[in-house]
This record gives structure tokens, C-alpha cells and sequence, in this order.
């Protein structure tokens, strides 16, 4: 398996027989140029632009945008209902978690989740080997929201995604704390970024959680 960073929540998931992108994002809204990407499927946390241009990516994709179980190109994907705000949705609305599991390993997208996962639906949503998970706060969970939520859900790797860089709209996201926040707290300041991570399960055996931090492709 093959992950790559386009920006803000979405990645390029890359396996043996399928294609996945989340989250693709609207250009004008983020002042990013979303990227040429062709997918077998898409998955969409919630309907808000920058987390919602499924007519970006090419192919004709697999559209998720529901809690549910899927599967296509052998590629599973399972959705749980979260929230955008500690409010139970009554600010910004609801979210959804994706699982996608491939090649003996499983992701968890966790889109603009805004509030951390009870033991309940850590349960629900079961092993995770790696965890895609907001940490810029305001409109998400903030830097140490981020380590409550890997603290409950033990992945072993984390890759931090939705925080404020140079490239974001500051108009739009000046609100974001930047990733140095995260990974000051975390302990992983040196984490140097890389282009994409290839993992296979074999890799991931026994491994004590670590920090990834992925360039935007774009």
C-alpha cells in the first residue's frame, strides 16, 4: 500500500488492485490546485467544499459520503457516524470516520472530526494500523485532542493531515494552528517529511507508535 498527501484531508491511498481518494477539496476555497487523480473510490467525511469536490477526481468512482460497510476491487470500507463539533453536530454537523482495509492493512480517515472517539466507537471501529487524523484545531480536534484520540486508538503510525501551512487561504484558515503545534507536543519534532509511505503488514508488526509526516503532492 501506497500513501500520498494532496493536501489538507485528502490523500491518495494506492493498493495492488484499487485506487482510493478522500476528502478531495475545492481549489478556490483553500487556495491549493487540487491535483490530476483518478480513483476507484472516493470517500467523503461531510459536504463542506473543502472536503467535497468528487467531480475533481477522474474515473468513475465509488462515491461514499454515509456510515456503512463497502467493497469494491478488494479494497473494505466501513463508515461511522462522528461529529465536526463537540456538540453532537449542532454547530457544524456530522462526520464520518472511514476504515478502509487493504492488503492485510487498515486506514482510518478521520475527516473534520471535532470531537474524540468514546471507548464505544474506538471499539466499534476496531484495529488501526494507520491513523489520518486532523490535529490544526478550531474547525477539528486540536493538537492535544490528537493525542487523546491516539492514545484510545493505538495505531501505529500516525500521519497528521488539516492544519494551517503557507499554501492554505489565510482568509479561510488563519484559524488553524500549524503542524509544529502537534508535533512539538507529540515529541516528534524531527520528524523529516517524506514523499509518500509504502507499508506492508509485515512492517507494521510490534511497532511502537511513530509520527509520518507526508509532502503535499500538489
Amino acid at each position: 500500500m501506497t500513501i500520498k498527501y494532496l493536501g489538507h484531508a485528502s490523500f491518495f491511498i494506492r493498493t495492488k488492485d484499487a485506487k482510493v481518494v478522500t476528502d478531495p477539496y475545492d481549489p478556490q476555497m483553500t487556495g491549493m490546485k487540487f491535483p490530476k487523480v483518478e480513483a476507484d473510490i472516493v470517500t467523503v467525511s461531510h459536504h463542506h467544499q473543502d472536503h467535497d469536490r468528487v467531480h475533481l477526481v477522474s474515473g468513475a468512482p465509488l462515491v461514499l459520503d454515509w456510515p456503512g460497510e463497502y467493497e469494491k476491487n478488494a479494497v473494505r470500507v466501513f463508515g461511522f457516524k462522528s461529529y465536526h463539533d463537540t456538540e453532537n453536530g449542532k454547530s457544524r454537523g456530522e462526520n464520518i470516520l472511514y476504515k478502509i482495509e487493504a492488503e492485510g492493512v487498515s486506514v482510518l480517515h478521520c475527516g473534520d472530526m471535532g470531537v474524540v472517539p468514546d471507548d464505544e466507537l474506538v471499539d466499534e471501529i476496531g484495529e488501526v494500523d494507520i491513523l489520518l487524523i486532523p490535529v490544526g484545531g478550531f474547525y477539528t480536534i486540536d493538537a492535544n485532542g490528537a493525542l487523546e484520540a491516539i492514545k484510545h486508538l493505538e495505531p501505529s503510525i500516525v500521519i497528521p493531515m488539516h492544519y494551517n501551512h503557507e499554501k492554505l487561504n489565510p482568509k479561510v484558515f488563519e484559524r488553524l494552528a500549524p503542524l509544529t503545534d502537534f508535533l512539538k507536543k507529540y515529541g516528534a519534532e524531527s520528524a523529516e517529511p517524506v514523499d509518500q509511505l509504502q507499508v506492508k503488514k509485515e512492517d507494521l508488526a510490534d511497532a511502537e507508535t511513530k509520527v509520518v509526516v507526508l509532502k503535499m503532492s500538489n
